[in-house]
């Protein structure tokens, strides 16, 4: 990873994103939907443009990368508090998938910090697929409605990408940034 100063546009978002969730939570716990949605959209789309900008412009930092996932970590909570405070009704059929969705995605916090003493920072490229697709999801429900195929490639796509998740940070010794898949490391591993 280049050395960046920490005090960059990818970062400054990721900040941004950080800061502002308790304005967002705020608007989820006062009922206030439209302003909560308009708010998590925001943060849903500065986390795209977060991870093009640092790495179309070479400003990837292990700084950046670590509050990129504390960021992305606030973003998932805001979410899912909206969904038990706005949602829950439409949620109740298809609950049990998403809570083994919610508890194997909160595994990979887990067993990093338990593994490693660190929030993880792979930014796997399943992980920013699945992302991009949360994201997407998270956008139609707030803005739309819950539209059930999105929801289950969701749901399946982030439950494969946490199972990778899961076999590097069984695989590695140490924690590390910005590793792109399992593939790779295997590749790595062989040479």
């Amino acid at each position: 990873m280049k050395k960046t100063s920490i005090l960059n546009i990818p970062n400054s978002l990721s900040f941004y994103r950080i800061l502002v969730s308790p304005l967002i939570l705020f608007f989820a716990l006062s009922g206030q939907e439209s302003l909560y949605a308009f708010f998590l959209v925001i943060n849903l789309l500065s986390d795209v443009f977060d991870g093009y900008i640092a790495r179309k412009y070479s400003m990837e930092t292990e700084f950046g990368a670590r509050l990129d996932s504390v960021a992305d970590i606030f973003t998932y909570l805001l979410a899912f508090t909206g969904i038990y405070i706005f949602k829950l009704e439409d949620f109740l059929p298809h609950l049990t998938g998403f809570v083994i969705f919610a508890m194997i995605m909160a595994s990979t916090q887990v067993l990093s910090l338990f593994r490693f003493g660190r929030l993880p920072s792979f930014h796997l490229y399943s992980t920013k697929i699945g992302g991009y697709i949360q994201g997407a999801f998270f956008i139609v429900l707030f803005t739309y409605d819950l539209v059930i195929p999105l929801y289950y490639l969701m749901i399946s796509w982030g439950i494969m990408s946490a199972i990778e998740h899961i076999t590097l940070q069984l695989i590695l010794t140490r924690m590390r940034s910005n590793v792109r898949g399992l593939y790779w490391i295997l590749k790595e591993k062989r040479q």
